[in-house]
């Protein structure tokens, strides 16, 4: 029986650490969580908000998907929106998922994230 997701896992290329840790900190308010030591020899980061994970590995020749993405429920979307942009990153409104405002936001690898609150 599966209970829960433990962790979602995006890739970056090397080197981009730094900049992944600024957006998943400053703009999206993540705090980093170490890396098991074996693990953080790899490179890359990990993140976490409550009970979400969001993990990022380094890749060679990452390129990132056009559509498979995280989608991360939020409070106050308007608000987030506007803090990421704050932080200098895109946002894409879309309306075309019934009951619920949602946009996208690209992270400095290019993973496409989703952001979506229900309407009430």
């Amino acid at each position: 029986m599966i209970t829960a997701f433990d962790h979602i896992q995006l890739a970056a290329p090397p080197g981009t650490e730094d900049a992944l840790r600024a957006y998943y900190t400053q703009a999206l308010g993540m705090t980093e969580i170490p890396k098991p030591p074996v693990l953080a020899a790899r490179g890359g980061c990990w993140f976490q908000t409550g009970p979400v994970q969001l993990h990022l590995g380094m890749e060679e020749d990452h390129r990132p998907s056009a559509k498979a993405h995280p989608a991360l429920r939020v409070t106050g979307i308007e608000a987030y929106a506007e803090r990421l942009k704050s932080h200098g990153a895109k946002v894409k409104w879309d309306g075309d998922l019934p009951g619920h405002r949602r946009f996208y936001s690209w992270d400095p690898a290019g993973n496409r994230i989703e952001f979506l609150e229900p309407v009430a």
